[in-house]
């Protein structure tokens, strides 16, 4: 047999080790791995009559090709944001199974977000067999507890957060600081609770900033120090905010019409309570570097059973962390809802604070 694999999206610590699982399990049952460089996009980046093109935008993938990427950040495949059924030529999906079938490739292995596991789910659709592993910082596809990234994710973001408390208590401000997170806010909450800051404001829930600018001011004159630290989710909202349809959040930074989210809140601080702000958007950082033990661990296993269930010809599959326990759901999954924070469970709307105390009977990550 003879499979491919592409990472798409953002990419995130711990596709390496996914990547390389795959490699060593597929090799080790004779078969062979080509690898699809910039996801989607190299695909239509491919003409199956251009050799060039072909060298160009997959390379064969052996057990010297995945030496030691496990200890890497990143994904060696590199990766881009592309869907080919929303590019401007029009779908594209027949130009994908062509080149399938021109390099021969018996089957597929996508590592992705919700956008490249769309299309994973689509070419699923059309007969060719296909297994999905899910990835993302944001931890926000549907169908499974967990995604590969997110653990180093929320262990980036706690070490800042307390690096963070240095400078802020120094100049005896509030600390305001934004993490990545568009339609989910549980990467900020997990993270807020372990660095265990002040205040939590998550894209669940508007942030309404009569309640909680005092809270703050509270926060601070409480402590000796004079500093107080709030985390906030970029797809987070405030009540000065106009409404808007979000399109905005969803441009890259640079193409964006407004400051973030982190920017207005620390404006609205300083206007009605005369305190100063310290202001840092942690962004690229949080996906930077090296997997920790967690997203090595998912990738690794992640990988290995993507290549079992080829194996067993079980097409058609997302393999997923489910209550503590690897599993596999049809690779559709995602797409009959969204994932986000349950916060009524793990969040106190009146106070913007984590709530993670009753943890009997919960699986480790408490979803």
């Amino acid at each position: 047999m003879r499979i491919g694999i592409l990472t798409g999206g953002g990419d995130v610590p711990g596709l390496n080790p996914c990547i390389r699982s795959i490699v060593l399990s597929a090799i080790d049952l004779g078969w062979d791995v080509t690898g699809f460089r910039k996801g989607w996009q190299g695909f239509l980046n491919i003409d199956p009559g251009d050799p060039a093109s072909i060298a160009a935008f997959t390379y064969r993938l052996d057990r010297e090709a995945v030496r030691g990427i496990d200890r890497m950040g990143g994904t060696i495949l590199h990766t881009s944001r592309t869907d080919p059924r929303t590019v401007k030529e029009g779908d594209r999906t027949d130009h994908v199974l062509c080149v399938l079938k021109a390099l021969g490739i018996d089957a597929m292995i996508t590592l992705g977000g919700d956008g490249t596991l769309r299309f994973s789910a689509h070419l699923s659709a059309q007969g060719f067999p296909v297994i999905s592993v899910p990835k993302t910082m944001d931890n926000d596809v549907h169908g499974t507890d967990y995604c590969i990234g997110f653990s180093t994710a929320v262990s980036r973001s706690v070490e800042a957060i307390n690096a963070l408390r240095t400078t802020t208590e120094s100049h005896e401000r509030i600390a305001v600081i934004e993490l990545f997170g568009r339609r989910s806010g549980e990467t900020a909450l997990l993270a807020g609770f372990l660095a265990q800051v002040d205040r939590t404001i998550i894209a669940e829930v508007p942030a309404d900033l009569d309640i909680l600018l005092p809270l703050l001011a509270a926060d601070r004159a409480s402590r000796p120090s004079n500093y107080a630290v709030c985390v906030i989710s970029e797809g987070a909202r405030l009540s000065t905010d106009a409404a808007a349809d979000g399109s905005d959040i969803a441009q890259s930074a640079t193409k964006r019409g407004k400051a973030g989210v982190g920017q207005r809140l620390a404006r609205q601080i300083e206007e009605r309570t005369g305190i100063g702000t310290v202001v840092q958007e942690l962004a690229y950082l949080m996906r930077a570097g090296e997997p920790d033990a967690m997203d090595r661990m998912v990738g690794f296993a992640f990988g290995g059973l993507a290549v079992q269930l080829l194996q067993r010809g079980e097409y058609g599959r997302m393999v997923a962390l489910i209550d503590g326990n690897y599993q596999h759901v049809p690779i559709d999954t995602l797409l009959a809802g969204t994932k986000s924070v349950d916060v009524s469970a793990l969040y106190d709307s009146g106070v913007y604070r984590a709530r993670l105390l009753r943890v009997e009977g919960m699986p480790m990550f408490l979803y």
